[in-house]
Parts: C-alpha cells; structure tokens; sequence
C-alpha cells in the first residue's frame, strides 16, 4: 500500500521537477507572506502549471486570506485543492467549497489528544485533514516550524478518516512515523530544506526513498491506500 506524499513549500522549477521525477503526488504552494517559504500568485502560476504537466496535484496553501486574495489565487494558479492552514471554521470551509467547486484540505493543529476533539465540526465539510504540530511559543508560522507531535495519537481517528501527517517529518523519522500513525499521507516542507524555505533536491530524494522503503516494512492497514 502506498502513501501519497506531498511536497509543500515549493518555489523552484528545480523542486518541482525532482517532486515529479521522485513519483511524489502533490505539490503545495504557500500564500502567506510570513512564510520564508510564500511565493508570488504569478510565480506560483507557472510552477503550478508546470507541476500539473508533470502529473503532480496542486494545493494553495492559505491561512485566514479573504475573498479577494483566494479569488486571484484560484482564477491564476488553478489549483487543485484549497489548504486552510489557519482559524477557518466549518462554515468558511463549507463557504468556499461552494465558492470555488474545490476540495479543501483542512490543517488542524496537535499536541494533545483533546486536540484530536477539533476534527468533529469539520467531519463531512472537509474534504481531507492535515493534521501538523502546534508551533511552538513564540513562532508567527501556523506550520513549516520543523516540530512533530506524538503520533501514536493519532491511533485514536477512526478508520478511514483521509488525512496527511505533518510537522518536524525528515527521511530519519517518517518511517517511525508510518509505522506509528498509518497515515495515508505525507506532508513534508522544512524537513526537506537546507535552509529556511530553500529546498534541497538531495534531501528530497533521501525524504520519497525513506517513505517508500517504510512502506514495505510496514504491515498493510486501512489507513494506507492503494495506488
């Protein structure tokens, strides 16, 4: 059984080509100005279509935007899936599910097991979860901060429930991590970085191999899906 994984952050055709060329399924661009890793809505048009000509799906990463903000994002970039990574609630995520006919991937914070009380709302108003670690005192980032949580968890979502791990993820902990969680998804952005938002093609390749390689020690279970 096979993880989908998603390379976020990205800002490079170099990046995007070798998340392509690795069999890597979904590329996320960030729209938040704090963000080292934000990316300009032209830019990110032109990675965008050229991620989808490779065959990877695209996600615009936003966190609390307006109207406006994701009216030009969506119009330019064409992407394949919304990310709100910030305060939404169900009824803005219901809101611009109607707005723009997207699916939207909902980010919710975790660090302890009541934290997990936050997904009931969003349960048939999202269309996935990301579930990523709180940031830590002090950081003005909702995500990307390089910190990970307990995964075990996350043993407590019920079967079937689609969602993606993140947070503090790098190629010597997401085989610990699949085999902890089961998640059917991977999400990785800082952990695959020299530098804060400058992607490393090598730690790329090192992150999509140590994945595939947990997936063949790992026993099969429900969380993972078939490709």
């Amino acid at each position: 059984m096979t993880a989908t994984i998603k390379i976020c952050g990205l800002s490079t055709p170099e990046a995007v080509d070798r998340a392509a060329d690795l069999k890597a399924d979904m590329a996320g661009f960030i729209f938040f100005p704090k963000s080292p890793r934000h990316v300009a809505v032209g830019t990110a048009a032109e990675l965008a279509a050229r991620a989808r000509a490779r065959g990877l799906e695209t996600v615009a990463v936003s966190v609390d935007m307006d109207d406006a903000g994701l009216d030009e994002i969506v119009a330019t970039v064409r992407p394949d899936w919304l990310q709100l990574h910030g305060e939404e609630s169900p009824e803005r995520v219901s809101a611009l599910k109607a707005r723009f006919g997207l699916p939207v991937m909902k980010a919710l914070a975790i660090r302890e097991a009541p934290d997990l009380e936050a997904i009931a709302p969003y349960i048939g108003v999202a269309d996935r979860f990301l579930f990523d670690a709180k940031p830590p005192k002090g950081s003005d980032l909702p995500g990307g901060n390089g910190v990970s949580f307990d995964w075990r968890l996350l043993a407590r979502l019920d079967e079937g429930l689609d969602y993606m791990l993140s947070g503090g993820l790098t190629k010597d902990n997401v085989g610990e991590a699949l085999t902890i969680s089961g998640a059917p998804g991977i999400d990785v952005s800082s952990g695959v970085e020299s530098a804060p938002g400058v992607k490393d093609l090598a730690m790329i390749d090192a992150f999509v191999r140590a994945v595939r390689d947990a997936e063949t020690m790992t026993p099969e279970r429900d969380g993972f899906r078939s490709k």
